[in-house]
């Protein structure tokens, strides 16, 4: 699908608030509210917006860690990935799951209520999961930057 500079906008302004009412998103879009509804419509269907989320604050909600964790495989199987990756999407507190290119199999966002809770979870879901070969993790200290989405630009 070709985006054209009004759909990045809506994008752009869409990610940046997902409760905006149509109204004021067709406004500062420069289109009436119909249209607008209709783009974005078409905007959903495509998959460019996948979704729409509430940004929590994990401190608030108890969730004190977040941790990092490098995990290396015993084997990089196409099946053995597909297991690894079923086993991380049951448990709750992986927030992120990406594959890597490199020495490093899998890199993981944790969080955890304290360390002892992360800790039980490590020793108990994550280096006892099948075909695991070695878990390196580092808790973050600080969070400067934490932006969702991408960048979007309103160039074509």
């Amino acid at each position: 699908m070709a985006f054209d500079r009004i759909d990045r906008q809506i994008l752009a302004l869409l990610q940046e608030d997902g409760r905006m009412t149509n109204v004021e998103l067709a406004e500062r879009v420069g289109l009436t509210a119909p249209p607008c509804l209709r783009r974005v419509r078409a905007l959903e269907e495509a998959g460019a917006i996948r979704g729409y989320h509430a940004a929590l604050d994990p401190r608030l909600l108890g969730f004190t860690i977040t941790v990092f964790a490098l995990v290396s495989l015993k084997s990089q199987a196409g099946s053995d990935l597909a297991a690894f990756e079923e086993h991380i999407a049951t448990i709750p507190e992986v927030r992120e799951c990406h594959m890597l290119n490199g020495e490093i199999d899998f890199i993981l966002k944790i969080v955890a209520a304290d360390l002892e809770s992360f800790q039980s979870m490590l020793t108990t879901q994550l280096i006892t999961a099948p075909n695991v070969a070695s878990v390196k993790t580092s808790p973050t200290v600080r969070t400067s930057k934490a932006l969702p989405g991408i960048p979007v630009s309103a160039g074509e």
